[in-house]
């Protein structure tokens, strides 16, 4: 029977990475199975059972996680999140015109997507894309930098399920991964800037390039950027001194709260609108952490240790930087990646003495750029900021992509590498 259920798993693992049938719902009933086949008992006073699997879902970080959908719905009541985006902006036409203005409007959305869960690059690409191109940025290669946003939102965030799920299982928390996956996103749209600054036109008179910047100029009565800073250094500064997430959520928006003298009702009303996005990250971790610990009793974690233990044992963190490049790669998807990601890490954790982080990072950063090297992504990436940048065209963005993309896969796992070694 516990070949049957192996069979099982693998066959709910394929229609996950093959987008055929509802992801997390395929995972959660897929793994049900497999444990009942296996003879794995519903519930049991002690040793393992489905219920004890699935409280074995509901990790900590999930907590975290809604802590800073707290704080984040009070800096949105407070408006602070637009003064930041828009100071970002500016600085983007100040550094570099046309081609600024398409990374900084990329790197707002996606620092948004970070906190909130949804990285949608159109967001500000309604505006800075246009704005952008009057600036004298290619069309293309502003559409392509704007959707590296996709890169940032889902690397450095807080919200999305394979992160959360990689973070859960190695044992980390929040901080010095997300730090990492900002240096990563930050590089790519480095590398997308200069190489837009070569075609960059900067053919425009100075009445039209302030048309084009005036929806970002800072209003009357707007506080100093970096006031609207320093709600997230104290985040920071909590995060690295260790204190709990959620509470230190909580305490910093009650400081936002003070700070922008807006309506405490008002502003919890938006704190619990904004714990709302934790929906679906909820639902995907608890499953995919479920799946992870099906998966680990049925023994599919040693079959595959007895395929891949020369590779592993030979360069582990290579090897998981190598097939969470491919899962992304072939699936177009971070959360679909999962399905192959997570054996991996399993598998890497039991037969190599590896650092967490560095495990955390070849797990989840490849992916996380590889699943838009294809063609963009399919979800809420390129094909959603094409219609709003004029003039610009899919294939020939996603072609300019690819470079800074490679050069970004080629960073995050030289930093794995010298956080794990090989």
């Amino acid at each position: 029977m516990l070949v049957l259920a192996q069979i099982l798993m693998g066959l709910t693992l394929i229609l996950m990475v093959s987008g055929r049938t509802p992801l997390y719902s395929t995972a959660i009933v897929g793994s049900t199975i497999a444990a009942l086949v296996a003879g794995i008992p519903i519930t049991l006073e002690e040793g393992t059972s489905i219920k004890s699997l699935v409280l074995g879902g509901l990790n900590p970080v999930i907590a975290d996680m809604a802590g800073v959908l707290i704080f984040i719905g009070a800096m949105e009541a407070a408006g602070y999140l637009d003064v930041l985006v828009h100071a970002i902006i500016r600085q983007g036409n100040r550094f570099g015109r046309g081609p600024g203005v398409a990374a900084a409007g990329g790197i707002g959305a996606g620092l948004i997507g970070a906190f909130t869960g949804f990285t949608q690059p159109a967001i500000t690409a309604a505006v800075t894309g246009p704005a952008s191109v009057k600036l004298g940025a290619d069309p293309d290669k502003s559409a392509g930098t704007h959707a590296h946003a996709g890169h940032l939102g889902n690397f450095a965030g807080f919200t999305h399920p394979t992160l959360l799920a990689v973070i859960a299982l190695v044992g980390i928390k929040f901080g010095w991964i997300n730090a990492i996956g900002l240096a990563t996103s930050l590089v790519i749209f480095a590398v997308s800037f200069i190489r837009m600054r070569k075609t960059d036109t900067s053919a425009t008179t100075a009445d039209d390039a302030a048309a084009a910047l005036a929806q970002f100029a800072r209003q009357e009565g707007e506080p100093p950027v970096w006031v609207v800073c320093i709600p997230f250094l104290l985040l920071v500064v909590g995060f690295a001194l260790g204190y709990p997430v959620f509470a230190l959520g909580f305490v910093v928006s009650i400081i936002v709260m003070a700070m922008a003298r807006i309506n405490p009702f008002r502003t919890e009303a938006q704190m619990l609108t904004s714990v709302e996005r934790v929906a679906v990250p909820l639902i995907a971790t608890v499953g995919f952490l479920y799946m992870s610990g099906v998966i680990g009793e049925i023994g599919i974690t040693e079959l595959m240790a007895g395929w891949l233990e020369p590779l592993i044992e030979a360069a582990p963190i290579l090897t998981l930087a190598l097939i969470s490049a491919i899962a992304g790669t072939l699936t177009q998807s971070n959360s679909a990646s999962a399905a192959i990601i997570l054996p991996m890490v399993t598998l890497v954790q039991a037969h190599a003495d590896v650092n967490a982080l560095a495990l955390a990072t070849a797990a989840c950063g490849p992916t996380a750029i590889m699943q838009y090297f294809l063609t963009g992504g399919p979800v809420a990436a390129l094909a959603t900021t094409i219609p709003v940048v004029p003039g610009s065209d899919l294939k020939r963005a996603n072609k300019f992509q690819r470079p800074s993309q490679l050069i970004g896969l080629v960073f995050v796992t030289v930093v794995a590498v010298i956080l794990g070694g090989f």
